[in-house]
């Protein structure tokens, strides 16, 4: 039996779609000494080395993705466009949150609490007429397609959804209601 190098340990939690702090954190120990695994700065222990293929043996075995549950038909708004448009959206389609995209690119997230949160301030009429860009919130985290179910998960505890970027373009959206489904298939 060979023990993978530290090139093939890189590649392999690259091709996982795992990164430093994600192995760290599954394998219960510092990202540090994973980069300086990888850098072939030190040799780990046996147990350590066992530990990260263990982690790299678990994540083969998980078989769902998110390349397998996204929503490729992104629902979204540009920031330039008006709070009514937006709330449009969230009738239309039954969803409470929206990415705002431009061009591609996330930078920023409206929802229904952020607009009942600006018209405690505000006329309705003066909220609907406002841009999206003026009370978005941050943007939804985001997660290659390669990376699991379960890595998704811990996000969604925090938040209300992921964006999967392919390319560095927004390609997809996953909910805590995709994660959900996954109970009844």
């Amino acid at each position: 039996m060979q023990l993978p190098s530290p090139d093939e340990l890189k590649q392999k939690r690259i091709d996982l779609g795992l990164t430093q702090s994600d192995l760290a954190k599954r394998a219960g120990v510092s990202q540090p000494l994973i980069a300086r695994i990888e850098a072939g700065d030190v040799d780990p222990r046996l147990s350590t080395l066992r530990k990260i293929i263990d982690v790299f043996n678990d994540i083969e075995k998980e078989d769902i993705y998110l390349r397998d549950i996204m929503n490729r038909e992104l629902i979204s708004v540009d920031p330039n466009e008006s709070i009514d448009k937006a709330v449009s959206i969230m009738e239309k389609y039954n969803i409470s949150q929206i990415p705002v995209i431009k061009d591609g690119i996330s930078v920023g997230s409206i929802s229904e609490e952020m607009i009942v949160r600006s018209m405690a301030n505000k006329k309705a009429s003066e909220v609907s007429h406002m841009k999206i860009g003026d009370i978005m919130g941050d943007s939804f985290p985001t997660l290659s397609p390669g990376t699991d179910v379960k890595t998704a998960s811990y996000m969604l505890e925090k938040h209300p959804a992921v964006l999967v970027l392919e390319k560095g373009q927004v390609a997809g959206v996953v909910t805590k209601y995709d994660i959900l489904k996954l109970l009844s298939e």
